[in-house]
């Protein structure tokens, strides 16, 4: 029982070590807006199929923890601990420019055990969404140049306690309660070209924190003794969270060589003002189809009412958001003994989705290709516990050249580290 232990301690480290997940910095003008750029509610093991998630129950013969449809949670038989990794490369274009980046973090840490034969409960922490961008617009005001600098940093985590129950042999309910956290840090400067000369920012920060609530159901029909159609759905309530606005307004100088002196004057300082965020409702339905321990398809269609965000009571201007996922995964032999890749989850997908963003009348659009692999690795005497590495990799673009925009490509990666075991079972021998 000892590594069952370690496994429960690493977990937990993970569960409290937070900020590895709320500090979330991306580079990418468009998560200015909002709370960010949204990272959606799917592991790897989903993302590699292009995000689909509403009709997913059961992808392989081992469980997996899909946390964009908490009554998928009906069909968890084994304790299951999933911890995973991301990193990104963006590109961003203009018309005249590019520049390249990359970050990496602790993107997942999911827990899930059955409490009966057909309920069970999860836990977790999962990015919510990222905020990160750098850029300058130059003006000349007369003869005199000037480059207003925006700026901004951080995003918003989720940590989730989910419970999904079946009914008789069809169908099943979940929900989740998920508290959100974080940071968006915000900052405007105006600064002259001139040496000496009083330069002036805005940094405006929300400490975001509170409750919401999301929930889901599927209904699943026999299409013969192995293959199944499962119908689903998910969604999330609108909720009002508590949000804690801090605004400093400065006056500072940058030296000769362009290095910022310490600010000579704190014109306006507002600490910790009470107010809110109020996110909207979602909605997401889909099917899959999946053949036992071979295969599975399915696709998604969601909706946002992202019109109705406030944040600190103000209409940001955003736009209702939709968007469409395909994808599936096939396993050429699960029981194969000779040949490891005829075992190994073979996964490809597609996602569209117009985002809540538009700019100059013209709506930011994003798509991506997905692929991804599930490795199994070495099982245990008597095949009790099950371990895999779900690996992926989304390849898209947000944004486009067109009216004034920038345009992002990205390679997004995504690793995860899956345990499937008997824990909390009492035994006859040990």
């Amino acid at each position: 029982m000892s590594y069952k232990l370690k496994y429960i301690k690493l977990a937990l480290l993970l569960l409290m070590g937070s900020n590895a997940l709320a500090q979330i910095t991306v580079q990418s003008p468009y998560s200015k807006f909002g709370v960010g750029n949204l990272n959606g509610t799917t592991l790897p093991q989903q993302r590699s199929m292009g995000g689909i998630s509403a009709g997913v129950f059961r992808s392989s013969y081992i469980s997996n923890i899909n946390t964009g449809n908490p009554a998928s949670y009906a069909g968890i038989g084994l304790t299951t601990l999933d911890i995973g990794l991301s990193g990104d490369i963006t590109t961003l274009k203009s018309n005249s420019l590019s520049e390249r980046s990359f970050n990496s973090t602790l993107s997942h840490v999911a827990m899930a055990f059955p409490v009966t034969s057909k309920s069970s409960l999860s836990f977790g922490l999962l990015p919510y969404s990222e905020l990160g961008y750098n850029f300058k617009n130059t003006v000349n005001i007369g003869g005199r140049s000037f480059d207003h600098i925006y700026a901004g940093e951080g995003g918003l985590s989720k940590a989730y306690l989910g419970y999904g129950i079946q009914f008789g042999d069809h169908f099943r309910i979940g929900a989740n309660a998920e508290y959100l956290f974080g940071n968006l840090i915000q900052s405007t400067s105006t600064e002259n070209a001139d040496a000496g000369s009083f330069n002036s920012r805005s940094q405006h920060k929300n400490n975001i924190g509170g409750l919401t609530y999301s929930y889901g159901a599927q209904f699943d029909f026999k299409l013969n003794n192995k293959t199944s159609l499962i119908i689903g759905y998910s969604g999330s309530a609108p909720s009002s969270l508590k949000s804690k606005t801090s605004i400093v307004n400065t006056i500072y100088l940058k030296n000769s060589v362009g290095e910022e002196l310490s600010a000579l004057d704190t014109l306006d300082h507002v600490v910790n003002n009470s107010s809110n965020m109020k996110l909207p409702l979602l909605h997401n339905i889909g099917f899959s189809i999946y053949k036992e321990n071979k295969w599975l398809f399915g696709a998604d269609y969601r909706i946002g009412k992202w019109s109705d965000f406030r944040l600190d009571g103000t209409n940001q201007n955003l736009t209702d958001t939709y968007g469409v996922s395909v994808g599936g995964q096939f396993t050429p032999d699960v029981s194969a003994i000779n040949g490891y890749f005829k075992r190994v989850d073979y996964r490809l997908g597609f996602s569209y989705d117009k985002t809540y963003v538009q700019i100059n009348n013209t709506d930011v659009k994003q798509m991506a290709i997905t692929v991804g692999l599930g490795l199994p690795l070495s099982s245990s005497y008597g095949r009790s516990s099950f371990y895999k590495m779900n690996f992926g990799t989304e390849i898209g673009k947000r944004g486009s050249l067109t009216n004034g925009l920038v345009k992002e490509n990205y390679i997004n990666f995504r690793l995860g580290f899956m345990l499937n075991d008997r824990w909390f079972q009492r035994f006859k021998f040990d």
